[in-house]
């Protein structure tokens, strides 16, 4: 691989490193929120806020099908920054042509219970019968490009693991520009409703997973990908599971609870809807931005501690932990206090626009403590570790925002559609310091199983 294109991340100053590393992306995944933002905004605009609510009401259903399959890409992360780290090219081989394999069986296999069961989900989330039709719809076509979408995660995965970031963003870029263009045709020239984003979505994930595909194929490095070699590696695959199955059920779990919470907002009408998904898609920006940085965490993590650097694993926990909070609070503020104009872009509706005001107001100013909380989740996964920060994260943020909705919400004078959005800030800092806990054990354990590492002068080169 050419040399513009990885990234050392055992040896430097971390925090410059950091930001090269993150900022593509940052970039990729505003982009890739500009798929479904795109959508949002051209329904709402050209095909009315019923439509609008539909697309937006699946977002919960859509990430807990596909959060554990993104999940296993996250092990796949993991490992591929280990052997990087370790210069082990053999290893990095079989990595890439599991991985490939993997996202196509999953993506094949979640594109069929999606399409079959989108009715029903849907039903069981008390979707509105205006949306319900349109829903079911834009579920049923989005689902077919699951393949494409996993397959683009798992091959990003391999080159986010190397250090290449710049890559995947400017594939993503020319799928983005795809999806737009596409939007405008289907809905405002074919009058497609739905059915054109939905279509145009797909069209564009497929166009971005070739892209990777292509780049992999073309690779001289140990990434290379040879379509001939493609076979589950039991050794791969058992450590992919080992650390990114329970990144995945994590991501269900929370996903799982995130369905709770839209089905309690759904009985607050269609424009509370309408508004609820507006402003969710406002802070998907804010949350992939900080999201960056627990990838960063991850990949960093991996890559040294394959190259047995493990003094430098503070300085990255506190690089991540400063960029992730400035971020947040930078972002995140900026966002709800600029959320009227913003929001218009999705509704010209009035009553829609105040109802998204009412999630921003308590979700956008508290959003830098979800990020703070996944960079010690990616820590302590990019050491290894991912049982304990899933359970943690589970009974913290999952196990508890269920316990508010089952108990607090059903209150009388506190079932508003504000003690919903009061579930999120105050399961996140209860889970942010209990993962603080954890890190602090995780890491007295590290560095008693490495003590000869943390003893010696200076940093040990790895041994090729």
């Amino acid at each position: 691989m050419a040399k513009s294109h990885t990234m050392d991340l055992t040896s430097g100053a971390v925090l410059p490193k950091m930001l090269r590393f993150s900022l593509p992306i940052m970039a990729s995944g505003v982009l890739q929120l500009l798929f479904n933002a795109a959508d949002i905004i051209v329904v709402g605009r050209f095909a009315g806020d019923n439509s609008m609510g539909a697309v937006g009401s699946t977002s919960s259903l859509i990430n807990l099908f596909t959060n554990l399959f993104i999940g296993l890409s996250v092990g796949v992360n993991v490992i591929a920054a280990r052997s990087h780290g370790a210069n082990s090219k053999d290893d990095m081989q079989d990595i890439v042509h599991t991985s490939v394999l993997l996202s196509l069986i999953c993506g094949v296999a979640l594109a069929a219970v999606g399409t079959v069961l989108a009715p029903e989900m849907l039903e069981l989330m008390e979707t509105t019968k205006a949306q319900l039709p349109l829903a079911v719809t834009y579920l049923r076509i989005y689902f077919l490009g699951m393949p494409a979408m996993l397959l683009y995660n798992f091959g990003a995965a391999v080159l986010r693991a190397v250090g290449d970031t710049k890559r995947p963003l400017y594939f993503l870029t020319t799928a983005g520009v795809v999806n737009v263009l596409l939007n405008l045709l289907f809905v405002i020239a074919l009058k497609m409703d739905v059915a054109g984003v939905a279509l145009a979505t797909v069209i564009s994930q497929c166009i971005s997973a070739a892209l990777i595909v292509i780049c992999l194929v073309k690779e001289k490095s140990a990434i290379h990908l040879d379509f001939r070699k493609l076979k589950i590696h039991g050794i791969v695959m058992k450590a992919v599971v080992r650390v990114g199955l329970p990144a995945g059920f994590q991501g269900v779990i929370f996903s799982l609870s995130n369905v709770v919470i839209q089905s309690s907002v759904n009985l607050f009408g269609e424009t509370v809807v309408s508004g609820n998904s507006a402003a969710q898609s406002i802070e998907g920006f804010v949350y992939m931005a900080m999201n960056t940085f627990y990838q960063a965490a991850i990949s960093f993590t991996g890559q040294n501690v394959g190259a047995k650097k493990y003094r430098r694993i503070p300085r990255i926990l506190i690089c991540s932990q400063g960029c992730v909070l400035v971020t947040g609070l930078v972002l995140g503020w900026t966002a709800y206090l600029f959320g009227h104009p913003l929001l218009s872009i999705y509704s010209k509706s009035a009553d829609v626009i105040a109802a998204g005001m009412v999630r921003a107001q308590i979700i956008l100013t508290t959003y830098a403590l979800c990020g703070c909380m996944d960079v010690m989740v990616g820590m302590m996964r990019g050491i290894g570790y991912s049982i304990m920060p899933m359970i943690v994260s589970l009974i913290g943020a999952c196990g508890l925002r269920i316990l508010w909705i089952a108990t607090v919400f059903q209150i009388p004078e506190y079932h508003t559609i504000k003690t919903v959005y009061t579930s999120y800030p105050i399961t996140w800092g209860i889970t942010l310091l209990a993962h603080i806990v954890c890190w602090i054990i995780v890491w007295r354990k590290l560095k008693k199983q490495q003590k000869d590492f943390f003893e010696t002068p200076n940093e040990p080169k790895t041994e090729n």
